[in-house]
């Protein structure tokens, strides 16, 4: 795909992208894809679907306690048990606003620890990564933003989260459906959002602007972006999902280059 080219054109050191059908196949690939990257946030993504997973297994529920009082995994999924950014600070009731929150995302690792007996980043493996063959994939650091992998392994991700064999379809389904509502909330890095829908883990595209992907991107386009200058997004509407790693962080290029970036393969795609 030509799109994918674009990618040379940023000034990040390294980068790589792919893009993947709905029926799994890659439609096209850019850069180094077995690089390993920094995730940042889009490991959300991965601890999401370890938490669904084990909702499924029967480990928690969705509306199991967890957190603050009152908050639960569902709450804590789509950032809304009301604990701030990187702390540990109660700053809402649960359920009443969207807080975008890394500390939630560790307090959700720690309940899946908890109820499984197994480390977060020892279940996330068995859950996910060696079902999937994702070899390059780990968690260094947080549930949250401390994953690191390759194009090659996420292009297996995305495959999933197209045709799920992980998860019933249903499952994903609700996951990547909004959450709580109507809730207004602050999308890092792109500011206010009045709404500011989330899924279960997934930021659902909507009618969000300004955004991280395309202006053609369909309003059900789900995924995730991260300050390590990384993106996955998923469009059923196109019938495919796209993947991009850099090593530079997030920041005013990454809002001038990726909107139009996605816009071209979404256009590619058409052709």
């Amino acid at each position: 795909m030509r799109s994918l080219e674009r990618i040379d054109q940023w000034p990040a050191p390294h980068a790589a992208a792919a893009v993947v059908r709905a029926d799994g196949t890659v439609a096209g690939s850019h850069g180094d894809t077995g690089r390993t990257f920094r995730l940042a946030s889009v490991t959300k993504l991965l601890t999401a679907y370890a938490a669904l997973i084990a909702v499924e297994e029967g480990v928690v529920e969705l509306d199991t306690p967890a957190g603050p009082e009152g908050s639960t995994i569902r709450h804590l999924l789509a950032h809304t048990a009301g604990l701030g950014f990187d702390s540990d600070r109660v700053m809402a009731q649960p359920g009443t606003r969207r807080m975008y929150s890394n500390a939630g995302f560790q307090v959700l690792g720690d309940a899946l620890a908890e109820h499984s007996g197994i480390p977060f980043a020892g279940y996330l493996s068995e859950a996910v990564l060696a079902p999937l063959g994702m070899t390059s994939t780990r968690l260094e650091g947080s549930p949250g933003a401390g994953g690191v992998s390759s194009v090659d392994d996420l292009v297996r991700f995305a495959a999933e989260l197209q045709a799920p064999k992980l998860l019933d379809p249903a499952t994903l389904r609700a996951a990547t459906s909004v959450a709580f509502p109507g809730l207004n909330g602050v999308l890092p890095g792109l500011g206010h959002q009045k709404p500011n829908d989330w899924g279960l883990g997934f930021e659902i595209r909507d009618s969000k602007s300004p955004h991280w992907t395309g202006a053609d991107s369909s309003p059900r386009t789900f995924g995730h972006f991260g300050q390590s200058g990384t993106f996955l997004w998923v469009d059923p509407d196109a019938g495919a999902a796209c993947v991009v790693l850099t090593d530079l962080d997030f920041g005013p290029w990454a809002i001038e280059a990726w909107p139009p970036f996605t816009d071209a393969v979404l256009a590619e795609l058409r052709a």
